[in-house]
């Protein structure tokens, strides 16, 4: 008996929404699936790739969630591209390493963080 199928969705917490959206939305290019306030501090705001698969919730609601508490991993297709895309977005990227998986892993990636200090790996896949 295998007790999950598929992950659904993340949350994230953040503590600007409007921030958050232009981060993920515009800057990495995720789409806007739902938004939806209560208020200010009941806010969730739900993304997701393109091509489609788990979607990135964020939320203002933090019982569950801390701001700056995540990490997300990113694949790519063109890793340099990527790179100077987000450079080009005015985002402060780390510069291009090796071996994400430990040595002799070979796989290429750079990180940054989003606005609550979230941190995102986007690896060449």
């Amino acid at each position: 008996m295998q007790a999950v199928n598929r992950l659904k969705m993340l949350a994230i917490g953040v503590s600007n929404m409007e921030a958050a959206k232009e981060f993920y939305g515009t800057k990495l290019g995720l789409q806007i699936l739902s938004d939806y306030r209560q208020d200010d501090s009941h806010w969730w705001v739900t993304l997701q790739i393109p091509e489609g698969g788990i979607t990135v919730t964020l939320t203002t609601y933090h019982a569950n969630t801390k701001p700056g508490a995540t990490t997300l991993w990113f694949v790519t297709s063109d890793l340099e591209a990527s790179y100077s895309h987000l450079s080009d977005a005015g985002l402060n990227v780390n510069d291009i390493k090796d071996d994400l998986y430990g040595p002799g892993s070979g796989v290429k990636f750079f990180n940054f963080e989003d606005p609550d200090g979230n941190l995102i790996h986007i690896e060449q896949g």
